[in-house]
């Protein structure tokens, strides 16, 4: 068991399977994912089948079996941002990235996801990197903003 599980399942002493959703969130918050070992650990410590953990953890969009990139880029599809065109927003970072939608890049620096709202209507199409909210983005601003964090990483390799 990693030491982060063990961290986090140390601060559920006799929990239950009421205490699933908190225990995924806190291991995917320092973990950044949910790997297979941490769910197989959770479901030996809640005495739960991993099938069950996996029914519960894939119900719920918030989360994730894959590490996120350096860069986690949220595109918003939500009404607002759909109607004020987010759709060739998303199609530009697939393009520029060479990723789809839950996929980190090879090189491990982006990754990409689709998420149903932001809360940032009135700035739609919005999107978020590592939480920073970029809005009325539109594809000619995308080359410009995967240029920025390129030169980003290789500054401070």
């Amino acid at each position: 068991m990693s030491k982060i599980v063990e961290s986090v399942l140390s601060n559920y002493p006799n929990a239950s399977r009421d205490s699933l959703i908190p225990i995924l969130q806190d291991v995917q918050e320092l973990d950044g994912f949910l790997s297979k070992d941490s769910v197989e650990a959770i479901g030996k410590y809640l005495r739960l089948p991993t099938s069950k953990i996996y029914g519960v953890a894939t119900f719920y969009n918030q989360f994730r079996f894959s590490p996120v990139g350096q860069y986690h880029i949220e595109i918003c599809r939500g009404t607002a941002c759909h109607v004020k065109g987010s759709l060739p927003v998303l199609e530009e970072f697939q393009r520029q990235l060479n990723i789809n939608p839950g996929e980190t890049s090879k090189d491990g620096i982006f990754s990409l996801e689709v998420v149903a709202c932001i809360g940032a209507c009135g700035l739609a199409p919005a999107i978020t990197i590592n939480g920073e909210v970029y809005a009325n983005v539109d594809i000619d601003d995308i080359k410009k903003i995967v240029k920025s964090y390129r030169r980003k990483v290789s500054e401070n390799a």
